[in-house]
């Protein structure tokens, strides 16, 4: 800003929150420079204010299609990262090619397709340290990986997780489709007793989060005959091109709603990143 704005008089009642307090605010250039006058002795917010504006920033980055295992790998060195206070929360956003996931339960059982079969459809198979069973991910499936400090953002894995749901399921409104969370307890997001995306996460020591959420917009859904879904063997998958009544964008523009829900849910403020920059 490059003008000054002060407060309301202490005598003029409530203006800011501050003003609560005998405090009379200046402004210069920026929250950065904010000063305080209090009592008549001055009190520097500088410090304060940059830590609160990087405990809303979401670093931002958009990576194309990447294989599991590299991503995979990814999230652990930015978990790492993330955990030493070297980098913000971040948000990685991505498409996997053909792959079966299997989360730490290790129920290889549900995946039903033969060797032959899966070098026949050119699907990689993957176990994975995320939470719950076996998925599909791959092309023009919207796939965000956060990586989080939920200490830090006051959340515990409930509400984490109920915020990924929610994260979907206004994406899913902006196209008229009525998806619900915790359907019958079970997570993802879901229209009736179908299921349009996926959860799976790991929250590491220091409350640091990786893998996280996959929305179906319009993958090729015979993949998900080749195994039982999540464990679930008597509800189908679907996807919000099947469910909506009306025209769907590419993949991209709707990567970017969900990604725009994200940051909402959350609260957090997008800034848009190259890997490099971390």
């Amino acid at each position: 800003m490059s003008r000054m704005v002060k407060s309301q008089d202490e005598s003029e009642g409530i203006g800011f929150f501050w003003d609560l307090y005998p405090t009379r605010l200046l402004f210069w250039q920026g929250p950065e420079d904010l000063v305080a006058q209090k009592s008549g002795h001055p009190i520097f917010w500088r410090e304060f204010l940059l830590s609160v504006m990087a405990s809303r920033r979401l670093n931002v980055i958009r990576m194309g299609i990447v294989g599991y295992a590299q991503a995979s790998e990814l999230q652990r060195l930015l978990v790492d990262r993330r955990r030493a206070g070297l980098i913000g929360n971040t948000l990685l956003s991505l498409q996997h090619p053909p792959t079966f996931t299997v989360g730490k339960r290790k129920t290889m059982h549900n995946l039903l397709a033969t060797p032959d079969v899966l070098a026949g459809l050119g699907v990689e198979v993957h176990e994975s340290d995320r939470g719950g069973d076996i998925t599909f991910h791959g092309p023009r499936q919207a796939i965000l990986y956060p990586i989080l400090a939920l200490n830090q953002m006051n959340l515990g894995a409930r509400k984490y997780v109920e915020g990924l749901e929610d994260s979907m399921i206004n994406t899913a409104a902006l196209y008229g489709v009525q998806a619900l969370g915790r359907f019958k307890k079970r997570t993802g997001i879901w229209v009736e007793d179908r299921k349009l995306g996926a959860i799976g996460v790991k929250i590491s020591s220091g409350s640091i989060t990786s893998h996280g959420l996959a929305f179906n917009i319009d993958p090729d859904l015979e993949f998900f005959t080749h195994i039982v879904p999540c464990g679930i063997s008597d509800k189908e998958v679907t996807s919000l091109r099947k469910e909506s009544y009306v025209p769907i964008p590419g993949e991209d523009v709707v990567t970017e709603q969900l990604i725009e829900s994200f940051a909402n849910v959350f609260k957090l403020d997008k800034h848009t990143l190259d890997l490099d920059d971390l």
